[in-house]
């Protein structure tokens, strides 16, 4: 006998676990290590359902980063600044 089962959760493309997320997620890069810390983002963002968003919080304006993803996404995420630094930068990042 085939079993169906039903793929959700966590908005479109979800893990099907079960859990909804009520905030905005947010993602501190802060204690990721640099060799890894773009593929973490990419791979976060990558997982955003189309309209979903994050917040990414870095130690640093992550031009290099946002050049990579505006590259990656082919003008398809919008990029909001919350917080300016001089020691955290925030950053809503939303896909299109």
């Amino acid at each position: 006998m085939q079993q169906s089962v039903s793929i959700g959760g966590h908005g479109s493309g979800g893990c099907a676990c079960g859990e909804h997320d009520t905030a905005l997620p947010e993602l501190d890069v802060r204690a990721i290590p640099h060799a890894i810390r773009h593929g973490a983002v990419l791979g976060a963002v990558d997982a955003l359902p189309t309209g979903g968003a994050l917040v990414l919080v870095a130690p640093h304006d992550p031009q290099p980063l946002l050049r990579q993803l505006a590259e990656r996404h082919d003008g398809g995420l919008d990029v909001a600044y919350l917080e300016r630094g001089p020691e955290t930068w925030r950053l809503q990042l939303t896909r299109g």
